[in-house]
């Protein structure tokens, strides 16, 4: 009987989950009900749990407290489209509640997954039951029954994940997309496959192959120098010399309460000590003003190797003033926009974006690359464009990895983003170039065409796997084995008397010639109309277009 999970079990959990996870990623994007190449759920939430465990599987310490911290930091840094903020959101929550605990218990699990289920709740604006929101607050509320009467963890899981299964077999009856696409959830399944590996970690089943862990000493040291500056406290650097070095040769006299007494001494002449090894090697670091001491004490025990010696006083100012020049070249506002293909890219430098992260429908940035985009630009209130919806709430969890203000306007494709920077007023503050910009998306209709990735029926349409499939407004409008067909007719749809402007970016895969004849068509049929064809270069979509 388990009934209770320590440290190195815990780590256990997550590493198998991760394996779990990264197994099935094709199977959970086979659940994406919409047929567009966007490689989404399942990648994301592979992702997102992979850099949750990586913070895992490299913490130092098996101390729950440590390990949560972990799980929580890694989580949020990884979190990729819709699914994997979401995921984030879960196990931050969970881990909020792991982190008090000495050891954990199923009334303890139970409530760290109720605290996931709250906290993922509130991430989401406008939760839509039949998704991965459903099946873990179901789960949640199963475990804290199932806490009551199961005090070991076999048996707790067993509940919570039949509980999970009939839930999941419930979110087409609660989503209609799902019901007639003939699939269930695909955030459900992938947090379902998460509780299943960590009940394989937790088990140790024979026939899963579960990695050892090493103890990178390497990486412990980088992790426990890392030097976050406060540029406005600069001047506090009690201790100057970041030392560095291995042990090697040790002396044959040398005990191991002789290393734990050279990590005591290494305390009381600086902080950040490392001391690790054993009598074959020790690696060291310690901040200290007297690395001559250091060295004395280390050459006591054997020979010394790789030293390394830096002044973080010199790097103090030289950061300090490479700060105060940042300040002073420093905009009243930035942005940073989402975007993929050389042309669209272009396009908007020109248009005065700061910094441009790659991506879109296929590849979603994770939050921490948003932040870190945010963090490049000289400027405290940046303006967010992610030109995607599935990247609108990982721009909005931005904001808790930066201390820039960031203000995302929720453009949902190239087109709404290009009109909301040109409606860009420098001499306007935040609240007046926030709402100029979401009106001047709201004026744009946009459309993209693309290819189905499998037959399917959904919006009315019979879909033939690789057929031409012209979007607008979250449904397929049109479609045809020709690309321009499909094009033309999609552009048809939407048109509307008031449209002047035609702006059609033409993707990677389509030929010169090809637009060209596009764009000589648009002209015949809308001579009213002016019509313009930019080499977009983007993947995926064979044209994005733009009526305004």
């Amino acid at each position: 009987m388990q009934k209770t999970i320590n440290g190195a079990i815990f780590r256990k959990m997550i590493i198998a989950a991760n394996k779990y996870l990264d197994n099935n990623q094709k199977y959970i994007d086979s659940l994406n009900v919409y047929p567009v190449p966007d490689g989404d759920t399942g990648k994301n939430m592979s992702m997102t749990f992979k850099s949750a465990a990586t913070e895992v599987n490299n913490c130092p310490s098996n101390n729950l407290d440590s390990l949560g911290e972990a799980l929580g930091k890694g989580a949020l840094r990884g979190a990729r489209g819709n699914s994997g903020v979401i995921l984030s959101q879960i196990l931050r929550g969970m881990a909020s509640e792991i982190m008090l605990q000495p050891e954990i218990t199923t009334k303890s699990f139970a409530k760290a997954m109720k605290n996931g289920s709250v906290m993922a709740y509130k991430a989401v604006t406008i939760p839509k039951e039949g998704t991965i929101l459903t099946v873990i607050r179901t789960m949640a509320d199963m475990a804290e029954t199932a806490a009551k009467k199961h005090a070991d963890f076999e048996d707790f899981f067993d509940v919570v994940l039949k509980t999970g299964e009939e839930i999941l077999e419930q979110t087409p009856e609660l989503l209609p997309v799902l019901k007639s696409a003939g699939v269930v959830d695909a955030g459900g399944r992938g947090l379902l496959v998460i509780f299943s590996g960590m009940y394989k970690g937790l088990t140790a089943d024979e026939d899963y192959d579960f990695e050892t862990l090493d103890d990178d000493v390497d990486l412990q040291i980088k992790k426990n120098e890392e030097f976050h500056v406060n540029f406005e406290d600069l001047a506090e650097i009690q201790f100057g010399y970041c030392t560095e070095f291995m042990v090697i040769n040790i002396n044959k006299k040398t005990t191991e309460s002789d290393i734990d007494r050279l990590r005591e001494r290494l305390m009381e002449i600086g902080d950040c000590v490392i001391c690790v090894g054993d009598l074959s090697l020790i690696k060291v670091h310690v901040h200290t003003n007297e690395p001559n001491k250091a060295l004395g004490f280390a050459l006591e025990l054997g020979e010394l190797n790789n030293l390394k010696i830096d002044n973080m006083v010199q790097q103090n100012r030289e950061l300090k003033a490479k700060h105060a020049a940042e300040k002073a070249n420093a905009k009243p506002f930035g942005m940073v926009a989402v975007a993929a293909g050389d042309g669209i890219t272009s396009v908007f430098k020109d248009l005065g974006v700061d910094q441009i992260i790659e991506g879109g429908q296929t590849m979603n940035p994770s939050a921490n690359d948003i932040a870190e985009a945010a963090n490049n630009v000289p400027s405290d209130h940046i303006f967010m464009f992610p030109n995607n919806k599935n990247i609108i709430l990982a721009a909005e969890q931005a904001q808790n990895l930066t201390k820039k203000y960031i203000h995302v306007i929720p453009t949902v494709s190239i087109p709404e983003g290009i009109s909301a920077i040109l409606a860009f007023n420098i001499d306007g503050t935040v609240e007046e170039n926030v709402e100029a910009m979401k009106d001047a998306m709201a004026n744009v209709a946009s459309g993209a065409v693309t290819y189905a990735v499998k037959d399917t029926k959904i919006d009315g349409f019979e879909l033939k796997q690789g057929e031409k499939i012209g979007l607008a407004g979250g449904k397929i409008v049109s479609k045809d084995g020709d690309v321009n067909k499909t094009t033309l007719d999609l552009i048809e749809k939407i048109m509307t008397d008031d449209k002047i402007n035609i702006t059609i970016f033409a993707g990677a895969d389509i030929k010169e010639d090809d637009s060209t004849k596009l764009q000589d068509e648009l002209v015949k049929k809308y001579p009213d109309c002016e019509v313009t064809v930019i080499p977009g270069g983007q993947p995926v979509y064979y044209y994005l277009i733009s009526l305004e």
